[in-house]
């Protein structure tokens, strides 16, 4: 059995633009869109650490450039890895894996979607002041109340429909049926 250690990935140098969105907004909706999902949009590097033995199923999509060394007990070595159907068969031992993660593939339409979606939730719950529960407003004889959700905002990725879209993508195993394709 492979116990994953730990998982380091870096930030893309820039998110991929969606139309209709400004960049202000691509940067705090996309790292909500990725917390959500395996799949990555833009390249990045990522490494794990992994013990253990048995398949090791990489959790992020779709990998490209895989590393990889073993402890020897006093040093990293260079190993070369031995893919299974769904990722790599480890021998017993620790492992380093390093593997660049979301280079030229291209934003399916349904993820760019959600983007829009989940910004879209976003600048509308912006007419709400910050920690308000309710409101309500009288004019003669008109009225009228609202109650906040105060968990509206951490909400937003159901609230705003996008994580239906983003359904397909939250596995990363290989067996996944979206189908990505490579930018040419």
């Amino acid at each position: 059995m492979i116990e994953v250690l730990s998982r380091h990935e870096d930030a893309p140098a820039a998110w991929p633009a969606v139309s209709g969105v400004d960049s202000d907004a691509l940067a705090w909706a996309w790292p909500r869109v990725e917390a959500w999902i395996a799949w990555r949009f833009c390249a990045r590097d990522v490494t794990w650490r992994v013990d253990g033995s048995g398949e090791w199923r990489p959790d992020l999509r779709p990998l490209d450039t895989v590393t990889a060394k073993a402890w020897t007990g006093s040093a990293w070595d260079s190993v070369t890895l031995t893919a299974s159907p769904d990722g790599y068969d480890l021998p017993h031992g620790r492992y380093e894996i390093a593997a660049t993660v979301g280079a030229g593939v291209t934003v399916p339409d349904d993820v760019a979607e959600a983007v829009r979606r989940l910004v879209a939730y976003q600048d509308g719950m912006q007419s709400i002041p910050a920690g308000a529960r309710s409101y309500s407003a009288s004019i003669d004889i008109q009225s009228e109340s609202f109650r906040f959700d105060d968990r509206a905002a951490a909400r937003a990725i159901h609230n705003s429909g996008a994580a239906d879209l983003l359904r397909p993508y939250r596995t990363g195993r290989a067996g996944n049926a979206v189908a990505i394709q490579a930018q040419d």
